[in-house]
Formats: structure tokens, C-alpha cells, sequence
């Protein structure tokens, strides 16, 4: 009898650990702020078509810092204590404030500019660590940018560049990249160096004051959290504007060159399946973008008085009229 209930109540409990619900993939979302409407669809449309339903067999959390840089590192380890199964980093700054928090979880990344030179990987064909993912090669177009605007004004000489000094490297190096194009194409470079949000209406008439015909437009989170406000300030200045995304054209702005986004989201979504399915960053080679685009914007042209010219609207992707 003594053995029976034993095997009975044996059972029973096999039985209720087989019920046991599977653990879900987490994935850890570290922004420095709110995940672009975009960027989130396309990264959660791509994993839906690898095989992943939210709340079914992949669960998010997400983490903003509000713009507050400092607080990084206090939401990966909160991500870290969540024992997310990857941390999914859009920019710089938050690979970074990731790859400090922890050497085991892995790390995707998808919006670095130059993630060698940032220290977050040995080498784009051998990352080494704990950390993969795409690059915007941002610094590298920092003079094709330059060079559409003298192709859109050919007789522009001075060009504003609107960048951010503060705990971005990226938005550095890129204002340090465009010093060697701007000399090649005959251009005169003013520093338009925004530290905070109250710092945009002064630049902009400093901007002005230097006699700038022109603005160029890096990327950082901080920037980036600013798109319309940018975009805006242009328009009211008549300052012909590029930009590294497709979205400060679509607040906007007159034109941009950079890496098809949807592309990067498409990638980093990929690597996130690799990585469940037991792939190591060490042996996923950071890619860096096939695809690019440039897109211009025809209203605001048309609000700041500005003909582009038929030979650069023949080469954009696409013109928003």
C-alpha cells in the first residue's frame, strides 16, 4: 500500500511538472529613449515571420532612459536581474552601458557607427564577446552627406554641423569625418555643438550669424530625440538641411542619406533568432549595410525656397511631394 501511494503520488507530480508552462525567450529592449514606432514593428514583424508570437514563445521588456544618459546603467541591470535572454542596444551609448553590465548575456546592437572604435567588439569579422549586431556606418557618410548638399547648392561655401559633444562618440567622430570632405569640396565647417534641449534657438542663430547656407545634421540619441524641433528650426532659418535618417525627412526635413533603416531592424531581428537558437556573438561578424537611401523632401524645399536640382532628385529613392 506504502509503495502504491509513493507511485501514485510520483506520478501526480510528474504529471504537474509536464504541465509546467515553457519558459518564454526574453529579450531586453535598452533604449535612451522610447523604441521608434518603426523600429519596433519592423524588429517585431521580422521575428513573427522567423517563427516568434509576443506572449506565445518570446516575451519583451523595455527599458528607457528618457534622454537621461546616466540612467543606462541602472536599466541594463535591471534587464540583467530580469535574466533577459538578449539585450537588444539601438545606438552607442546603450551597447556600451550593456556591454559594462554584463559579459554572458548576449548583446545585439543595431544603430553604432564604429563599434571597433567605440571598444564594443575586437573586430567587425570577429567580435569576440558577448556583443554582435549591424552598423549605420554613420562616421563613413559624413562626407557624402556634405557632398549632396554642395551638389543640391552649387554655390554653397559654408555649412553649419549640427553635433553632439556629449557622451555620444559616434556624433563626435562623425563632426571629425566631415573636416577632410568639407576641405575637398571647398566648404567652410561651423561647429553647431548642442549640449542640451535649451541650446537649439541660440545655434541656430549663431549658425546664422557665421553666414552658414546650409546644415548638416549628425546622429545621436539626443539628436535623434529631437527630429521635429530640428527639422522645424531649419525651415525658420531657410537652411537647407541633411540628415542620417529617413524619419527627420518624414518631420520635415529637406533631405537624408544613410542606411535603409527597415534593413538594419530586419538584420538585428535576424541575429536575435541565431542567438535563441544558439548562435555566439563571437561568431556572428557585425555587418554593416548593403542598402541605402536618399529621400527628399519637396514640400519643405518648396518652404524654404529651394529648386533642387533635376540631376540629385534623379537620384533619390524617393521624393516626398
Amino acid at each position: 500500500m506504502h509503495f502504491t501511494l509513493c507511485t501514485l503520488l510520483s506520478a501526480c507530480s510528474f504529471h504537474a511538472d509536464a504541465q509546467q508552462p515553457a519558459k518564454l525567450p526574453k529579450i531586453g529592449w535598452l533604449g535612451v529613449r522610447p523604441a521608434s514606432a518603426g523600429g519596433q514593428v519592423t524588429i517585431g514583424r521580422e521575428l513573427r515571420e522567423l517563427g516568434y508570437v509576443e506572449g506565445k514563445n518570446i516575451a519583451f521588456e523595455y527599458r528607457y532612459a528618457d534622454n537621461e544618459l546616466d540612467r543606462l546603467p541602472v536599466l541594463a541591470d535591471e534587464l540583467v536581474r530580469l535574466k533577459v535572454d538578449v539585450l537588444l542596444t539601438p545606438s552607442t551609448a546603450e551597447a556600451l552601458a550593456a556591454k559594462n553590465t554584463t559579459r554572458t548575456i548576449p548583446i545585439v546592437f543595431f544603430g553604432v557607427a564604429d563599434p571597433v572604435a567605440a571598444g564594443l567588439v575586437d573586430s567587425l569579422a570577429r567580435p569576440g564577446g558577448n556583443i554582435t549586431g549591424v552598423t549605420n556606418i554613420a562616421e563613413v557618410l559624413a562626407g557624402k552627406r556634405l557632398e549632396l548638399l554642395k551638389e543640391t547648392i552649387p554655390k554653397l561655401s559654408r555649412v553649419a554641423v549640427l553635433w553632439d559633444p556629449q557622451a555620444a562618440p559616434s556624433s563626435a567622430q562623425q563632426w571629425k569625418e566631415s573636416q577632410l570632405p568639407a576641405r575637398e569640396l571647398g566648404l567652410q565647417l561651423h561647429s553647431m555643438d548642442i549640449r542640451s534641449a535649451n541650446d537649439f534657438e541660440s545655434a541656430f542663430k549663431e549658425a546664422a550669424k557665421a553666414s552658414s547656407a546650409a546644415l548638416s545634421v549628425t546622429s545621436s540619441p539626443f539628436i535623434n530625440s529631437y527630429q521635429k524641433r530640428i527639422a522645424d528650426l531649419a525651415t525658420k532659418h531657410r537652411l537647407p538641411a541633411i540628415y542620417t535618417r529617413r524619419d527627420f525627412v518624414d518631420s520635415g526635413g529637406l533631405m537624408s542619406y544613410g542606411p535603409d533603416q527597415t534593413e538594419l531592424y530586419r538584420r538585428a531581428a535576424t541575429y536575435v533568432d541565431k542567438i535563441l537558437k544558439g548562435a555566439k556573438p563571437a561568431d556572428l561578424p557585425v555587418e554593416q549595410p548593403k542598402k541605402f537611401e536618399f529621400i527628399v523632401n519637396l514640400k519643405t524645399a518648396k518652404q524654404i525656397g529651394l529648386t533642387i536640382p533635376p540631376n540629385v532628385l534623379a537620384r533619390a529613392d524617393k521624393v516626398i511631394k
